[in-house]
């Protein structure tokens, strides 16, 4: 048997080299993963090193390549916005850096074109900025199934300075593509940094590391690079892959075939002993026989099993298609499921664990950790967002989770967003097709979208109208339903009538949560506050779609700590 799984494996490696397979894992290889791993600070101004070529070298097609804005890319390598760039010259390309989970990365998007594969995208386009991993996780498209005009999210490598790294003097990382004829002096000496920084920055356990062409190093940089430190090189850089002969691809391919099963077998090992661990020891004894002090709210429990805590869900109702719906989906914003146990017509479903509970007992109290800051609401905003745009465009079938709000939202200990409770959610039907919205569903009032209950199909905007709702929660601190002059009122109902007056700002300002820091805050309130009713938009299509939700969020974050640098380094002064 094990002979044949191997004859399997090797051969699903040899048809690979026809669409150039994506193999190695992040965490393996010359550009390990763990350098850009994500080191607390939420956010930052990063470079990255991009070459010209052919069609992306202008300021213009460059700038759309990676998202970057063009007046400061044409800035940062002292050109005009309407510049072409020498061919293998050295472009210096600045992006906002987020972190995104575990990692940090600059998110774009990229438009398939014929003949693409993930590793043509990772290692030609992108230069090795990206990775074929990468872009399996953030697009779950089966490396087969990639057509033209089918549209990519892009992660690019990309890094925020460490606390001990601002503290020796580092203000910025930037991504460098490993040239065929590199050397760390070399580099050195360009940047004008030390030997030290680099090593450090990259984990090299000696003075002269081997760099390999075509992968990515990071260079802390005091300052900003400038033109003067790039150069065009004198022939194309070398890509990932093209310096193996064909006899040695076909003994790496053998190798890491059987390098793939061993992986394979730990990891279905490693599942096994996690679930006979839990699931055979006794889940009364781990909650306390689910007694009250390990209640974490209604039927979900505490529970220790060995030296891990998690969150047991105890079920009296059929869960199976819940449980379906679980096991595929994968995101860091959507609440993991870590086991599943069913006896005697009841379901007992744990999950990872989450320190900060629910959003909504968050914004309930006063003395929660960084409850006044802007930069953690935003925050909040953006995980809910990228957690229903993975749900709504990059699940198979695409799902509507049906009950968005904050009692659903929950709140891990660096207060990072995951949604839960996926008991209503149901697959998606797309505007133009027939079919009656389920009347089986009950939504809690206040979150409910006007469109609900009617004639007509499930889309995606029944989340966005509920998301609104939530974004308003955010701003003003307030229930969906609260109270006001004695008299119950719906959130949504009072912010798109302040929203219509005269004066929005100076209505604004009665509703937000007092908590919140007021500096610098007015501009924020009213963008987040627009962006809030533009979810609330009676007609389901004109409402926004949550990829746009998301790239407004990142430009009013980007903004904000703009302008939170500028009055730091003006007090400072």
């Amino acid at each position: 048997m094990n002979h044949i799984l191997l004859s399997v494996c090797i051969l699903s490696f040899l048809t690979s080299q026809v669409i150039q397979n994506c193999i190695n894992k992040d965490d393996e290889g010359p550009s390990p993963a763990f350098l850009y791993t994500f080191s607390g600070n939420q956010s930052c101004k990063a470079f990255l090193i991009f070459i010209s070529q052919p069609p992306y070298n202008s300021v213009t097609n460059i700038s759309n390549l990676t998202i970057s804005e063009p007046g400061e890319l044409a800035r940062i390598n002292n050109v005009t916005r309407k510049a072409m760039f020498p061919t293998n010259s050295e472009v210096i390309v600045p992006v906002n850096c987020y972190g995104q989970g575990q990692y940090y990365q600059s998110n774009t998007t990229y438009i398939l074109k014929p003949n693409d594969t993930y590793f043509t995208v990772a290692s030609n386009t992108y230069q090795g900025l990206s990775t074929c991993d990468s872009l399996m996780r953030e697009n779950l498209y089966h490396q087969l199934n990639l057509i033209p005009n089918m549209v990519l999210q892009v992660p690019l490598r990309c890094a925020c300075p460490t606390t001990n790294q601002i503290a020796n003097g580092t203000m910025y990382l930037l991504t460098y593509l490993v040239n065929w004829d590199d050397t760390i002096p070399d580099i050195v000496d360009r940047f004008h940094v030390s030997t030290k920084s680099i090593l450090e920055a990259n984990g090299f356990p000696d003075e002269n590391p081997n760099l390999t062409p075509s992968t990515t190093i990071l260079i802390p940089l005091p300052t900003e690079p400038s033109s003067s430190e790039t150069i065009t090189h004198h022939q194309k850089p070398v890509m990932s892959g093209s310096f193996y002969n064909s006899k040695n691809k076909r003994n790496v391919y053998i190798v890491l075939a059987i390098s793939l099963l061993i992986v394979l077998s730990v990891i279905l090992a490693a599942v096994f002993l996690f679930y006979k661990k839990i699931f055979r020891s006794d889940i009364e004894k781990a909650t306390g026989k689910f007694s009250n002090e390990n209640r974490i709210k209604g039927s979900v429990y505490c529970g220790v099993f060995g030296q891990k805590i998690f969150a047991v869900k105890n079920m009296s109702r059929e869960a199976t298609e819940e449980v379906k719906m679980l096991k595929k989906i994968n995101h860091f914003n959507l609440i993991k499921l870590e086991g599943v146990c069913k006896k005697h017509g009841s379901y007992y479903l744990v999950f990872e664990y989450m320190e900060n509970g629910s959003l909504r007992e968050w914004l309930n109290e006063n003395k929660s950790k960084d409850r006044g800051s802007w930069n953690k609401r935003i925050q909040i905003a953006l995980d809910v967002a990228n957690g229903l745009h993975y749900l709504h465009h990059f699940t198979e079938p695409p799902y509507i989770h049906m009950d968005v709000k904050s009692s659903n939202i929950l709140l891990n200990s660096d207060l990072r967003a995951k949604i839960a409770n996926f008991g209503l959610a149901r697959a998606a039907m797309m505007e133009t097709s027939s079919g009656e919205l389920a009347r089986d569903v009950v939504v809690t009032r206040g979150y409910m979208a006007p469109e609900y209950g009617k004639a007509g199909p499930v889309t995606p905007k029944v989340d966005v109208y509920a998301y609104g709702v939530l974004m308003l929660e955010l701003i003003t601190g307030k229930d969906a339903n609260f109270i006001q002059d004695g008299m119950e009122e719906l959130l949504s109902a009072a912010i798109v009538s302040t929203m219509e007056a005269k004066n929005p700002e100076a209505e604004l300002s009665l509703l937000v949560d007092p908590t919140l820091d007021g500096n610098n805050g007015t501009d924020v309130l009213l963008r987040m506050a627009e962006l809030s009713v533009a979810c609330l938009t009676q007609e389901p299509a004109r409402r926004p779609t949550m990829w746009e939700i998301v790239s407004t969020l990142l430009k009013i974050r980007a903004d904000l700590e703009r302008t939170e640098s500028f009055y730091a380094g003006f007090i400072t002064f």
